[in-house]
């Protein structure tokens, strides 16, 4: 289908604009029930609206993040890996991360169903 890497980039783009506003309801609508998303700043995953709603929450009270995405590239049908610029502040406002990571999504029916942070390659991504 031609338009679906183009849907599934709106979905992703909506999802961290959500996720920069902290709008916790409106990234979990972009979701599936049973999404498996990455305890990026403690490790492990979690399942679930509510326990993506808890461990969002828990760093927000401490840490300011902020991730932009840079590049989309999509792989095979379902998978997006996304190239973000992720910064992180203290709730100061002194810089603990700056940095571009990987975030690898599969999206199911047209929602996320999973996503995992990866590393990037150094060169040649999308070629």
């Amino acid at each position: 289908m031609p338009n679906q890497p183009a849907s599934e980039i709106e979905l992703l783009r909506a999802a961290y604009a959500a996720f920069n506003a902290r709008d916790i309801d409106a990234a979990l609508a972009l979701m599936t029930p049973d999404v498996h998303w990455p305890r990026a700043f403690k490790g492990g995953f979690v399942r679930g609206a509510e326990e993506v709603r808890a461990y969002w929450t828990e760093p927000w009270s401490e840490i300011n993040p902020h991730v932009e995405p840079i590049i989309f590239y999509p792989k095979d049908a379902g998978q997006v890996l996304v190239e973000v610029h992720q910064v992180v502040r203290n709730l100061a406002g002194a810089m603990l991360a700056d940095e571009h990571v990987g975030h690898r999504f599969t999206i199911e029916h047209g929602l996320i169903q999973a996503m995992e942070v990866c590393s990037l390659p150094s060169s040649g991504l999308g070629t």
